[in-house]
């Protein structure tokens, strides 16, 4: 692949990454707007759309850090994303490289959450009878949709690797 093309793909990724932020921030603004907080309607007998707030990390664990985990939670996200960026620009799998953009597009939507809020929107609730789900995002669905593509095209592609291991040394 070209160096033109190469930098061309790597901006539609990080584009389609902007875009996952973008539509994540729109809805959180949205609940914020229409919603008080922790405000709860009734979708239908297994889901909820709530306004909630997330200090900590997933299924708000640190929650009750006392303030230390907003800036550690960031600067993960910012190392995170660097990484993200440069795995998404030196791949040549084109699932590869979408599976990285939803977790980035997902993680800069959060934390673009904590550092203009301090917290992260939830919205989305889902339960069975009087158990629920931890509530989240747009953006904790593409992260968890991109991981699991990475680990999907990860076994994939060591088992196609080995089979052509194996071609090349059977020619």
């Amino acid at each position: 692949m070209s160096e033109h093309r190469a930098r061309f793909s790597t901006l539609i990724f990080l584009g389609f990454s902007a875009l996952i932020a973008l539509a994540d921030q729109m809805i959180k603004w949205l609940v914020q707007q229409s919603m008080a907080y922790g405000q709860s309607v009734e979708i239908t007998p297994f889901f909820n759309w709530v306004h909630v707030w997330n200090k900590g990390a997933a299924f708000s664990l640190f929650a009750d850090g006392g303030g230390w985990q907003r800036y550690f939670f960031i600067a993960i996200a910012v190392v995170v994303s660097a990484v993200l960026v440069k795995l998404i620009r030196d791949s040549h799998q084109r699932t590869e490289s979408l599976a990285l953009a939803m977790v980035l597009g997902g993680a800069f939507g959060n934390v673009i959450d904590r550092v203009f809020r301090g917290y992260v929107v939830d919205y989305l609730d889902f339960h069975w009878q009087s158990w629920h789900w931890p509530a989240f995002n747009l953006a904790d669905v593409f992260i968890v949709l991109g991981v699991a593509m990475i680990f999907a095209t990860s076994f994939r592609g060591e088992t196609s690797g080995g089979n052509k291991a194996k071609n090349y040394q059977n020619e």
